[in-house]
């Protein structure tokens, strides 16, 4: 598949409608994941998940849990411990072993949907700078930390895992804090939980988070010519969430 604009819009007018969803979510099956299709999915408001010797499976859930960045809140016990920084926070400094966290066997789940195939797709999609991570070090040692997708002004949240206390929500206040410096509109949680609840995400109808998803999507920032494959300029060179030490520091008091 070219990797430009031209095709990515071709191919994304070709994915099937979200709105169509079964009662479950299920919207369609089968596909590639490739990085340019599963861009195009996002953009639609789909994402993939499946287990292994399945078909591709593409999700729209209703409702759909969502986390504004102004929304998120911790309890004061998270924050006392947060403000003693035990942990160094970081950007995309090591995708694959948050991904490989990610997908390692948890207590009470038989496996995992984060298959080979898909830690080699997202690992493409990190390389081209629209995948990433953050994590969360303790001791020199990843402690916690989460990946996703980021797009316009929405990012889509895939995955988050910790290995000490705390670790995955340092990770996920430091993501907020980024993400409120970039003006980000959601972070798409997918599916509700109360861990997210907890702090600060909602459900919304499905039809209410594909017009907020394009609202995010709205404003297009590829240069012509670039060569990029969708319309959302990819994030490079994030570097440290100690550049933006204030708005975490704001975050956790």
């Amino acid at each position: 598949m070219p990797a430009d604009i031209n095709s990515f819009d071709a191919l994304a007018g070709r994915m099937p409608d979200a709105a169509l969803a079964s009662q479950d979510g299920l919207v369609a099956h089968g596909g590639d994941l490739e990085p340019q299709t599963l861009l195009c999915a996002y953009s639609r408001g789909l994402f993939p998940w499946f287990n292994a010797g399945q078909p591709i499976l593409w999700w729209s859930p209703d409702p759909r849990c969502l986390l504004k960045p102004d929304d998120f809140h911790l309890s004061r016990t998270t924050c006392r411990k947060l403000r003693r920084l035990p942990f160094e926070l970081t950007i995309n400094r090591d995708f694959a072993a948050v991904m490989r966290a990610c997908a390692a066997p948890r207590q009470g789940q038989p496996g995992t949907w984060i298959t080979a195939a898909m830690m080699d797709a997202y690992g493409r999609l990190h390389n081209l700078g629209y995948a990433h991570s953050v994590e969360a070090w303790h001791g020199g040692s990843l402690a916690g930390g989460l990946y996703g997708i980021a797009m316009g002004r929405a990012f889509f949240g895939e995955s988050m895992f910790h290995l000490a206390p705390e670790a995955s929500r340092a990770a996920l206040s430091a993501l907020v804090a980024l993400l409120k410096n970039l003006q980000f509109l959601f972070i798409d949680c997918q599916q509700e939980t109360p861990h997210m609840l907890r702090m600060g995400a909602a459900s919304v109808p499905r039809l209410r988070f594909l017009a907020m998803l394009r609202e995010a999507l709205a404003r297009r920032d590829y240069h012509p010519g670039s060569g990029e494959i969708c319309p959302w300029r990819p994030w490079f060179g994030l570097g440290s969430i100690g550049l933006l030490g204030e708005k975490w520091r704001q975050i956790i008091h």
